[in-house]
C-alpha cells in the first residue's frame, strides 16, 4: 500500500466546546466536563485552525499514518465525552447467593459471590462515577477509558475460575455501552 505524501485530517469542533492546546496537551471543555490529554510525537503535529482540530504529518512512514488516525480517534471521543459522556450499563445475575453490590469510596465493594464471606473488590478509574440501582450498575465518565476499564473492573472482579461456566453463570456482566 503506498503511503499518502501528507496526513491531514480535520476534526470539527462542536458547538459549546472549547478547545486549547498548549505543550503538546489538548485541553476540552464542555457541557459534561473537561478532559485533558498528551499528544505528543516528533513527526505528528497537532493545532487549531478555523474551528478545526488539524492533525498533520508530511511524509508519513507507516507507523506515522495509523498514529495520526488514532489520534483523531482520541479528539473525536474527547468530544462525544464533553457533549455527550459514556456510559456502560452492567447486570448483576446470581442463581442461589444474592449479591450485595455497594460503592465504597474508590471501590465497588461486591458481598456474598457465590457465598463467599469475603468481599471481592473492583478500583473505579480516574474521574468515573458508579451508581448502583437495583440490579443494574451504571459507570458514567467524560473520559471513555476511564469509564471502559471500571466496567471491565467491576466484570472481572466476579470472573469464576475452576468451575464451569456454563453452570456457574453468577457474576457482573455489560450489557449495554454507550
Amino acid at each position: 500500500m503506498p503511503v499518502a505524501p501528507e496526513v491531514r485530517h480535520e476534526v470539527e469542533i462542536p458547538e459549546g466546546v472549547q478547545v486549547s492546546y498548549e505543550n503538546h496537551v489538548l485541553r476540552v471543555k464542555g457541557p459534561k466536563g473537561e478532559i485533558s490529554r498528551e499528544f505528543m510525537h516528533d513527526r505528528i503535529e497537532m493545532r487549531i485552525e478555523d474551528n478545526k482540530v488539524v492533525i498533520y504529518c508530511a511524509l508519513p512512514k507507516k507507523k506515522d499514518y495509523a498514529l495520526a488516525g488514532t489520534w483523531k480517534a482520541h479528539v473525536n471521543n474527547m468530544f462525544k465525552g464533553v457533549t455527550e459522556g459514556f456510559e456502560y450499563h452492567l447486570k448483576i445475575l446470581y442463581a442461589h447467593f444474592p449479591m450485595k453490590v455497594s460503592v465504597k469510596g474508590d471501590k465497588v465493594v461486591i458481598e456474598n459471590f457465590l457465598g463467599e464471606r469475603a468481599p471481592r473488590y473492583a478500583k473505579i478509574f480516574g474521574d468515573a462515577k458508579v451508581e448502583v440501582k437495583g440490579d443494574m450498575v451504571i459507570v458514567k465518565s467524560v473520559n471513555k477509558e476511564h469509564a471502559g476499564q471500571t466496567a471491565a473492573n467491576i466484570e472481572k472482579a466476579t470472573r469464576i475460575k475452576d468451575r464451569d461456566p456454563r453452570v456457574f453463570q453468577d457474576g457482573i456482566y455489560i450489557v449495554k455501552k454507550g
